[in-house]
């Protein structure tokens, strides 16, 4: 194991683009899903005529895909329809598209969990269904999805890794080239991957928990 070459500063720094590129597609993705997540997750807990049904029918079949699937289709699949996209737009479409769907879940979870007593009575007290949704159901119901929003993030982060396939030159991608120089650099590459990886999402789970603590 050559630890010395492996970490040189040249190599440091393309591990350092790469880990920038793995940050910026996991943000993004966790934006994005989070909006279109919520979005979904509300509407389906609003029970809309035929809307929820269609919802739950997509959110279903995203739900039991294969991510890597997901991220082969809209790379190779939807340019064949006339969809191009450069490779970072397909990671972050494609981690959108299935992270949204488990959102969604976890937010409609989040918002049946608080008591019809608390509904009930924000109604009796003259509020309509949508000011008892935004005042009463939606800021209890976000403290109580904290902690699994942020478990859902943390895969996120991890499942970035997956956009290798397609190329992406995030982390991993940039760790394969520099260990493919020279079988000594396979254990110290793995470590130190493995060490950014486990910084980032350790610090999201310290977040998380001192949330859970001021929710309680």
């Amino acid at each position: 194991m050559d630890f010395m070459g492996a970490y040189s500063p040249d190599h440091l720094s393309f591990l350092m683009e790469g880990f920038w590129v793995t940050l910026k597609v996991a943000f993004i993705s966790i934006v994005l899903s989070f909006l279109i997540g919520s979005i979904v997750g509300i509407l389906r807990y609003a029970r809309i005529p035929v809307l929820s049904h269609v919802l739950a029918f997509v959110v279903e079949i995203i739900r039991n895909l294969p991510l890597l699937l997901i991220i082969f289709f809209t790379y190779f699949a939807l340019p064949e329809i006339g969809i191009d996209m450069e490779i970072t737009s397909a990671a972050i479409v494609a981690l959108t598209v299935f992270e949204s769907a488990m959102i969604s879940e976890i937010i409609r979870s989040g918002l049946k969990s608080i008591e019809k007593g608390q509904i009930e009575a924000a109604r009796s007290s003259g509020l309509n269904y949508y000011q008892t949704l935004r005042f009463v159901v939606l800021p209890q119901a976000l403290r109580r999805m904290v902690p699994p929003l942020v478990s859902q993030f943390i895969s996120l982060l991890k499942d970035t890794s997956l956009a290798v396939v397609i190329a992406l030159p995030d982390l991993l991608h940039n760790a394969q080239i520099i260990y493919g120089q020279k079988q000594s650099y396979v254990v110290p590459m793995f470590l130190i991957i493995a060490m950014m990886y486990f910084i980032v999402n350790y610090a999201l789970s310290i977040i998380a928990r001192r949330l859970e603590v001021k929710r309680v």
